[in-house]
Protein backbone atom coordinates (compact mmCIF):
# COMPACT_ATOMS: atom_id res chain seq x y z
CA UNK A 1 0.00 0.00 0.00
CA UNK A 2 2.86 2.28 0.01
CA UNK A 3 2.86 3.34 -3.46
CA UNK A 4 -0.75 5.00 -3.09
CA UNK A 5 0.30 6.46 0.00
CA UNK A 6 1.92 9.82 -1.88
CA UNK A 7 0.28 13.03 -1.37
CA UNK A 8 0.03 16.64 -2.60
CA UNK A 9 1.00 17.93 0.52
CA UNK A 10 2.66 17.19 4.01
CA UNK A 11 -0.89 16.50 5.53
CA UNK A 12 -2.18 14.50 2.63
CA UNK A 13 0.77 12.30 3.07
CA UNK A 14 0.51 11.56 6.70
CA UNK A 15 -3.45 11.08 6.03
CA UNK A 16 -2.55 8.58 3.09
CA UNK A 17 -0.65 6.87 5.61
CA UNK A 18 -2.88 6.70 7.81
CA UNK A 19 -5.54 5.36 5.69
CA UNK A 20 -3.26 2.67 4.14
CA UNK A 21 -2.66 1.43 7.74
CA UNK A 22 1.08 2.47 7.66
CA UNK A 23 0.21 4.63 10.69
CA UNK A 24 -1.47 2.96 13.01
CA UNK A 25 -1.07 4.92 16.16
CA UNK A 26 -2.82 8.81 16.67
CA UNK A 27 0.95 9.64 18.24
CA UNK A 28 2.54 9.20 15.31
CA UNK A 29 0.38 10.93 13.10
CA UNK A 30 0.73 13.82 14.97
CA UNK A 31 4.49 13.59 15.36
CA UNK A 32 4.87 13.03 11.20
CA UNK A 33 2.18 15.43 10.83
CA UNK A 34 3.93 18.10 12.84
CA UNK A 35 7.08 17.54 10.61
CA UNK A 36 6.80 19.39 7.26
CA UNK A 37 8.91 16.33 5.21
CA UNK A 38 9.25 19.10 2.32
CA UNK A 39 12.32 20.38 4.68
CA UNK A 40 13.86 17.25 4.56
CA UNK A 41 13.42 16.41 0.98
CA UNK A 42 14.58 18.17 -2.04
CA UNK A 43 12.41 16.98 -4.52
CA UNK A 44 9.11 15.20 -4.68
CA UNK A 45 9.09 15.62 -0.66
CA UNK A 46 5.31 14.39 -0.36
CA UNK A 47 6.15 11.42 -2.53
CA UNK A 48 5.99 7.37 -0.26
CA UNK A 49 9.97 6.51 -1.43
CA UNK A 50 13.23 7.33 -0.83
CA UNK A 51 14.81 11.10 -2.16
CA UNK A 52 18.72 11.48 -2.65
CA UNK A 53 19.70 14.02 -0.44
CA UNK A 54 23.18 14.16 -1.95
CA UNK A 55 26.50 12.71 -0.38
CA UNK A 56 25.65 9.26 -1.44
CA UNK A 57 22.71 8.98 1.15
CA UNK A 58 18.89 9.14 0.82
CA UNK A 59 16.08 9.37 2.75
CA UNK A 60 14.19 6.87 3.51
CA UNK A 61 10.25 6.79 2.16
CA UNK A 62 7.52 7.95 4.69
CA UNK A 63 6.15 4.61 5.47
CA UNK A 64 10.10 3.45 6.82
CA UNK A 65 9.76 6.40 9.01
CA UNK A 66 6.25 5.74 10.11
CA UNK A 67 7.37 1.89 10.53
CA UNK A 68 10.01 2.37 12.73
CA UNK A 69 8.11 5.21 15.08
CA UNK A 70 5.67 2.99 15.48
CA UNK A 71 8.12 0.08 16.29
CA UNK A 72 9.69 2.13 18.85
CA UNK A 73 6.76 3.84 20.47
CA UNK A 74 6.37 1.72 23.00
CA UNK A 75 10.13 3.10 24.81
CA UNK A 76 9.46 6.48 23.75
CA UNK A 77 8.14 8.30 26.87
CA UNK A 78 7.98 12.49 27.99
CA UNK A 79 11.53 11.98 29.00
CA UNK A 80 12.92 9.23 26.70
CA UNK A 81 16.48 8.96 25.53
CA UNK A 82 16.80 8.01 21.53
CA UNK A 83 20.16 7.54 19.50
CA UNK A 84 19.07 8.07 16.07
CA UNK A 85 22.15 6.10 13.68
CA UNK A 86 22.91 7.39 10.26
CA UNK A 87 20.53 10.48 10.75
CA UNK A 88 20.98 11.55 7.59
CA UNK A 89 18.65 14.84 6.34
CA UNK A 90 17.06 14.92 9.99
CA UNK A 91 13.59 14.57 9.52
CA UNK A 92 12.67 11.11 11.50
CA UNK A 93 15.12 12.45 14.38
CA UNK A 94 12.72 15.28 14.25
CA UNK A 95 9.53 12.74 14.25
CA UNK A 96 11.39 11.09 17.44
CA UNK A 97 11.73 14.08 19.05
CA UNK A 98 7.96 14.92 18.67
CA UNK A 99 7.20 11.65 19.74
CA UNK A 100 8.91 12.37 23.12
CA UNK A 101 7.80 15.68 24.00
CA UNK A 102 7.98 17.71 26.74
CA UNK A 103 11.54 16.18 28.29
CA UNK A 104 12.89 13.73 25.86
CA UNK A 105 16.39 14.29 23.93
CA UNK A 106 17.48 12.98 20.84
CA UNK A 107 20.90 12.34 19.57
CA UNK A 108 21.81 12.05 15.93
CA UNK A 109 25.13 10.52 14.82
CA UNK A 110 26.25 10.42 11.01
CA UNK A 111 29.75 9.62 9.63
CA UNK A 112 29.55 12.20 6.71
CA UNK A 113 29.83 16.33 8.31
CA UNK A 114 28.03 17.32 5.42
CA UNK A 115 24.98 15.35 6.44
CA UNK A 116 25.50 16.37 9.99
CA UNK A 117 25.18 20.22 8.83
CA UNK A 118 22.52 19.07 6.57
CA UNK A 119 20.37 17.86 9.35
CA UNK A 120 20.72 21.02 11.55
CA UNK A 121 19.76 22.94 7.96
CA UNK A 122 17.20 21.76 7.59
CA UNK A 123 15.52 21.42 11.19
CA UNK A 124 16.77 24.96 11.39
CA UNK A 125 13.78 25.62 9.05
CA UNK A 126 11.22 25.17 11.07
CA UNK A 127 10.63 27.70 14.57
CA UNK A 128 9.74 24.10 16.40
CA UNK A 129 12.82 22.90 14.74
CA UNK A 130 15.23 25.72 15.73
CA UNK A 131 13.69 25.08 19.45
CA UNK A 132 14.54 21.60 19.81
CA UNK A 133 18.18 22.67 18.52
CA UNK A 134 18.22 25.60 20.78
CA UNK A 135 16.99 23.81 23.96
CA UNK A 136 19.53 20.70 22.77
CA UNK A 137 16.65 18.71 23.40
CA UNK A 138 17.96 17.13 19.26
CA UNK A 139 21.39 17.38 18.78
CA UNK A 140 23.08 16.32 15.28
CA UNK A 141 27.16 14.80 15.81
CA UNK A 142 29.53 13.50 13.47
CA UNK A 143 30.69 9.97 14.77
CA UNK A 144 30.98 6.30 13.97
CA UNK A 145 27.51 5.61 14.52
CA UNK A 146 28.73 1.65 14.93
CA UNK A 147 30.22 2.89 17.95
CA UNK A 148 26.79 4.64 18.74
CA UNK A 149 27.13 7.60 21.35
CA UNK A 150 27.90 6.63 24.92
CA UNK A 151 28.15 10.17 26.11
CA UNK A 152 24.54 10.52 25.96
CA UNK A 153 23.47 7.26 26.80
CA UNK A 154 22.27 5.08 27.84
CA UNK A 155 19.14 5.37 25.59
CA UNK A 156 15.19 3.86 25.95
CA UNK A 157 15.50 3.72 22.18
CA UNK A 158 18.23 3.11 19.34
CA UNK A 159 17.07 3.37 15.49
CA UNK A 160 19.59 2.60 12.86
CA UNK A 161 18.91 3.87 10.18
CA UNK A 162 22.61 3.22 8.10
CA UNK A 163 23.56 0.04 6.23
CA UNK A 164 25.02 -2.25 8.70
CA UNK A 165 26.85 -5.74 7.67
CA UNK A 166 26.14 -6.83 11.46
CA UNK A 167 24.73 -5.98 14.75
CA UNK A 168 27.53 -3.75 16.87
CA UNK A 169 27.87 -4.39 20.52
CA UNK A 170 28.52 -1.20 21.51
CA UNK A 171 24.67 -0.26 20.39
CA UNK A 172 23.81 -2.85 22.87
CA UNK A 173 25.82 -1.91 25.20
CA UNK A 174 24.12 1.85 25.01
CA UNK A 175 20.28 0.53 25.50
CA UNK A 176 18.78 0.45 28.67
CA UNK A 177 16.76 -2.66 29.80
CA UNK A 178 14.35 -3.16 28.80
CA UNK A 179 14.52 -1.04 25.53
CA UNK A 180 14.71 -0.77 21.83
Amino acid sequence: MAWRSSGSSNAALIANLAENGLIKSDRVRKAMLNVDRAHYAPESPYQDSPQSIGMSATISAPHMHASASESLLPFLHSNSKVLDVGSGSGYLTHVLANLIEPDGKVIGVDHIQGLVDLANRNMSKSAEGNDLLASERVKFIKADGRKGWAEGGPYDAIHVGAAAVEAHGSLVDQLKAPGR
